[in-house]
């Protein structure tokens, strides 16, 4: 048995947590999957690098409506991949090798561990572990439909789609934000995408608005069915033919859609399972590990002395900007547990980086609907405000059709209390509101105090927040 000041269980953003506080004290890392975590290898940081090569080459058709001739003569998606993973396994590489060799206070356990008590585990290949602080950043994972073939070596999640080479028909199964980016990387280099929903619609997770819209824009772009895959069968071309049922007017339609891969894209769960929380006392809530606002883990309803846990196996956002805001948590509490420090989720925003770009914060419309009854405020107390892109003089220039913010706010306060936003640099254009509603600021001073550049696309937040209505003046 080796005894340890601090666990860490995870090489995501569990790796940020050794800070020069520890150079004297013997840290363990465990980790059984690629080193640096999902974000870095198979998440944010490699499939956004491939987003903006599938941006330059939508940019055609934009072109063409403004004047300009532009041709897509294809893309080097070979040359693509090796770029982009030639400088991430560099990275994920030299990392490993820094805690693992370089540092005489870390050692780093390459496998899989699982809990014997809050502070102890036994790794896969039965070493015991234990120490005086644990932090559990062990992730999540992608969910695969139980149906048949869904082993067959065409068939990928997230995790393996990015190595294959260039795919001519693509089914993507799924309908949120990872199967909405790769159905536009596909699509935009050339290949023939066509996404199964088991709903019809789009994120719809998101307000009911975007959702509308975006599904209306990608099914112009690719082919959108309102489907449930039932099976995945080879073909002797060396592909595989998708066979589903379409629920459509209240009938059940059988189809078939022949494929070079498939794209499982169905949502991402916790490992906490994986962890056998069970001996450890550690309270689980569906599937989610329980943590208090310190990030402390809690075992009864009660946080255990300790033991902490960040990211996506304790949280349901599955956000690198939430898991790395509580790693800066986490950090802080193990090195001044006399001085606890919570963690702010009040405004966490998101972004879809497709084509149109989404991008939210707050509460949907629904969501602000069902608080204003809670609340018994009254009928016309929310206050919602559309602008379309194309209202402004930048959108103008852009002759855009589709872009659009879409504000929700408390009319009497002015308090923002969502705002969801597609089009043009979603993801840049939502900031101001971000801050907003994290510090207070109402819609009526975001809108007037601040000098707002002009002809600049971000008018149009502007905008949006000049027409959403008050009780005393009509606008605010």
């Amino acid at each position: 048995m080796t005894h340890y000041d601090l666990l860490i269980l995870g090489s995501g953003s569990g790796n940020s947590l050794i800070t020069p506080y520890w150079d004297d004290k013997k840290v363990a890392i465990v980790d059984g999957g690629i080193f640096g975590g999902t974000c870095l290898n198979v998440g944010c940081i490699p499939t956004k690098m491939f987003v903006y090569p599938a941006q330059l080459a939508d940019s055609v058709d934009e072109a063409a409506r403004l004047g300009v001739d532009l041709e897509f003569k294809g893309a080097r998606w070979g040359e693509i991949r090796e770029r982009i993973f030639g400088r991430i396994d560099f990275i994920s590489d030299a990392g490993r090798k820094y805690r693992d060799s370089e540092l005489e206070n870390v050692d780093l356990y390459a496998e899989f561990a699982t809990f014997t008590s809050p502070k102890s585990m036994v790794t896969a290949s039965g070493k015991e572990i234990t120490a005086d602080k644990v932090v559990i950043a062990a992730g999540s994972r992608a969910v695969l439909p139980d149906i048949p073939g869904i082993d067959l070596p065409q068939v990928h999640t997230s995790d393996t789609i990015m190595r294959v080479d260039f795919p001519q028909r693509v089914v993507v199964v799924g309908s949120g934000f990872i199967a909405a980016e790769f159905a536009n990387i596909f699509h935009s280099l050339g290949a023939k995408v066509t996404q199964l929903s088991r709903s019809g619609e789009l994120l719809r997770t998101h307000d009911p608005l975007v959702s509308e819209r975006f599904t209306a824009e990608a099914s112009k772009r690719w082919n959108v069915l309102h489907a449930t895959p039932t099976a995945v069968e080879s073909a002797t071309d060396g592909g595989v033919v998708v066979r589903y049922e379409n629920p459509d007017q209240g009938g059940t339609e059988a189809g078939e859609i022949a494929a070079d891969v498939v794209l499982v894209a169905t949502g991402r769960v916790s490992n906490v399972d994986r962890l056998d929380p069970q001996p450890a006392g550690f309270d689980v809530a569906d599937g989610i590990l329980s943590v208090d606002e310190f990030q402390r883990v809690l075992s009864n309803g009660q946080p255990l002395d300790g033991v902490f846990a960040l990211g996506d196996v304790s949280n349901t956002y599955q956000l690198k900007h939430v898991a790395n805001r509580e790693a800066r948590v986490v950090i802080h509490n193990l090195e001044h547990p006399e001085d606890l420090r919570a963690t702010d989720h009040r405004a966490v925003p998101s972004a879809v980086f497709t084509h149109p770009q989404v991008a939210s914060v707050g509460l949907t419309e629904p969501q602000a609907r069902e608080l204003a009854e809670r609340e018994g405020w009254a009928e016309d107390e929310l206050a919602i405000a559309v602008q379309e892109y194309g209202s402004t003089a930048y959108g103008w220039a852009m002759e855009d059709q589709t872009g659009f913010v879409k504000l929700l706010a408390r009319k009497s306060t002015g308090e923002i209390l969502g705002a969801h936003l597609m089009g043009h640099e979603a993801s840049n254009l939502i900031q101001p509101l971000v801050q907003a509603m994290q510090f207070g600021t109402d819609a009526h001073t975001l809108a007037r105090a601040p000098y707002w550049i002009h002809p600049a696309l971000m008018e149009v937040v502007e905008n949006a927040l000049l027409s959403l209505g008050t009780k005393d003046s009509g606008t605010l």
